[in-house]
């Protein structure tokens, strides 16, 4: 019989994992960083700031989106993208939790 993985883990590990898939990409790494850094919303163009295309850029700013990491308005024309500091706060708490259960000191490693 096969379970689905909301009978297997629990929602924290659900939303952990969804929020570090989100980080799994080095673009997404430097977006989030970017946002943090300017500490305001950009509207227009992002790809400027990276060294990718527009299109890769915006398929990662949508897996941002998706995740919850960031906002996204679409204004005429424009979007306006800003970190979405609840997330971000929730991302936090979650690698806490995790590395608090892996107790490096107190580990034997082979």
């Amino acid at each position: 019989m096969v379970l689905a993985k909301n009978e297997l883990f629990d929602k924290d590990e659900q939303e952990c994992a969804v929020l570090f898939k989100a980080l799994a990409h080095p673009a997404r790494i430097q977006i989030l960083k970017y946002l943090a850094e300017i500490k305001t919303c950009i509207s227009g163009d992002i790809s400027n700031e990276l060294p990718l295309g527009r299109t890769t850029v915006n398929q990662h700013l949508n897996e941002l989106k998706n995740a919850g990491l960031i906002k996204g308005t679409v204004t005429g024309s424009r979007t306006n993208y800003c970190l979405n500091p609840e997330k971000v706060k929730a991302l936090r708490e979650a690698m806490e939790r995790l590395f608090d259960k892996i107790d490096i000191d107190n580990q034997l490693f082979c």
